[in-house]
C-alpha cells in the first residue's frame, strides 16, 4: 500500500532534500508540497495525504497554529523542525510525532512509516524538552525570583543584564523565563509582559 506525504517547509532546499530521501522507498509518494501553514492546511484538505511532514516556524501561518487547523479528523502530522523547544506545544495542538531536520534519513522513513501506524514518535532530545517541561511549575504565582526577572525584562534588559544585576546565571534567567511563560500561559517576553502588565503583576 502507497503512504501520501505532504510536505510543509517554508525552504526550497529543505523540501527538495525530503522529497528524494522519501521519494527513495516505494511505498511512499509526496503528493504536495507547502511552503507556510495557510498552504499546507488548504493542499492536506484538497490532497488528503497520510502524513503532513510540518515545519514549525513558517512565515504567516506557523506549523502549530496549522496543526491546529488541521483538526483530529485531517492526516496525521510529523513535526520536522530544527528545534527542540517546541514539543509540548505541538503535541498539545495535535501531532503525532516531533522530529529533528538532523535525524538521518532512514529515521525519517521510519518516523513518518511509525506515524501513519497511529504511533508516536519523539526525538530523543525532543523527548528530553518534554519531560522538562512536565516537570516546570503549573501555571500559578509567579515568585518573588521570577517577578525581579520579569520587572528587569519589562524594563528592556536582556538575559546578560538581568543575570548581572541579579548576580545568576544567564541559564538561571532563561531558566525563570520559561517558568513564567508557564505560568502565564505565554510564548515570548513580550507576552510574558503584556499579560503581567494585564494581571497587575507589575505597576504601570
Amino acid at each position: 500500500m502507497t503512504l501520501t506525504v505532504l510536505i510543509a517547509d517554508d525552504h526550497p532546499i529543505m523540501r527538495d532534500g525530503l522529497r528524494a530521501a522519501l521519494s527513495a522507498e516505494p511505498d511512499l509518494e509526496i503528493v504536495g508540497e507547502a511552503a507556510d501553514g495557510e498552504q499546507a492546511v488548504r493542499l492536506a484538505a484538497e490532497l488528503r495525504p497520510d502524513v503532513v511532514l510540518m515545519d514549525l516556524r513558517m512565515p504567516g501561518v506557523d506549523g502549530i497554529t496549522a496543526i491546529r487547523r488541521l483538526g483530529g479528523t485531517g492526516p496525521r502530522v510529523l513535526v520536522l523542525t530544527t528545534f527542540d523547544t517546541d514539543v509540548l506545544p505541538a503535541l498539545e495542538a495535535g501531532a503525532s510525532g516531533y522530529l529533528l531536520k538532523d535525524a538521518p534519513p532512514e529515521e525519517l522513513v521510519r518516523a513518518v512509516r511509525a506515524t501513519h501506524r497511529g504511533e508516536t514518535v519523539i526525538a530523543p532530545a525532543a523527548a528530553g524538552r518534554l519531560a522538562e517541561s512536565v516537570r516546570r511549575p503549573a501555571r500559578g504565582t509567579l515568585s518573588e525570583r521570577e517577578l525581579e526577572v520579569l520587572r528587569l525584562v519589562a524594563g528592556g534588559a536582556s538575559n546578560k543584564e538581568a543575570a548581572a544585576r541579579l548576580f545568576i546565571s544567564e541559564a538561571s534567567v532563561k531558566t525563570h523565563l520559561l517558568h513564567i511563560y508557564t505560568k502565564l500561559d505565554v510564548r515570548d517576553r513580550a507576552a510574558a509582559v503584556g499579560e503581567a502588565y494585564r494581571r497587575g503583576l507589575l505597576a504601570t
